[in-house]
């Protein structure tokens, strides 16, 4: 049997993996939102960004639990705020180079699509 096709969410996760090893730093979390928004619904965003939130804030060492609406404020934050087209082309680049499939959703911006 084949393995399971993996959800656009788990591919996308996978992607930021790739072109972010160490973790999303923070100047370029809101271009990252305002990329995907183009693409996805609210709803993917969303459960991308719970999948990334998660992974960044797991601690394998540590014994403190982060609390689902602590995430959700987190990413409601994120996701309100507008990034300038000059920080979406510099992420776009980064995951572009990561082999992101994606990696036009810069160009929308310049098209007016």
């Amino acid at each position: 049997m084949p393995p399971p096709i993996p959800s656009l969410a788990q591919s996308i996760l996978a992607w930021l993996r790739a072109g972010y090893p160490e973790g999303i730093p923070p100047k370029d979390r809101i271009p990252l939102i305002a990329l995907l928004r183009r693409r996805l619904t609210d709803v993917e965003v969303r459960e991308i960004a719970i999948g990334a939130a998660l992974a960044e804030l797991i601690d394998e060492n540590s014994d403190q639990v982060i609390r689902g609406d602590e995430i959700s404020a987190q990413i409601t934050d994120v996701t309100s705020q507008n990034a300038s087209d000059e920080d979406i082309a510099r992420v776009a680049a980064v995951l572009s180079a990561a082999g992101w499939p994606l990696a036009d959703l810069d160009t929308d911006a310049d098209s007016g699509t």
